[in-house]
């Protein structure tokens, strides 16, 4: 679950909410009750879960679809389509 960060616009408290994304904004502070704001890609992280990606993950020049020609939709030669 993504956790966004919002400010009141009166009392300027910040606090940091874990929400789904299909959940609605948050509109009160929780320290004074007045209308919040949720503030854009602060403290945004990223989690790759898995083996990630590495250049070993891309064919190596030589093999594969390297060499353009027009006899592919894509432009590779010798390609099985």
């Amino acid at each position: 679950m993504p956790t966004y960060e919002y400010e009141c616009t009166h009392c300027g408290h910040t606090f940091e909410v874990s929400q789904k994304i299909t959940d609605k904004h948050l509109e009160k502070c929780p320290k004074c009750g007045k209308k919040v704001k949720r503030l854009i890609a602060s403290g945004v992280g990223v989690i790759f879960k898995g083996t990630g990606f590495y250049a070993t993950d891309y064919p190596k020049k030589g093999k594969g679809h390297e060499a353009k020609t027009p006899d592919c939709p894509r432009g590779c030669k010798g390609c099985p389509q």
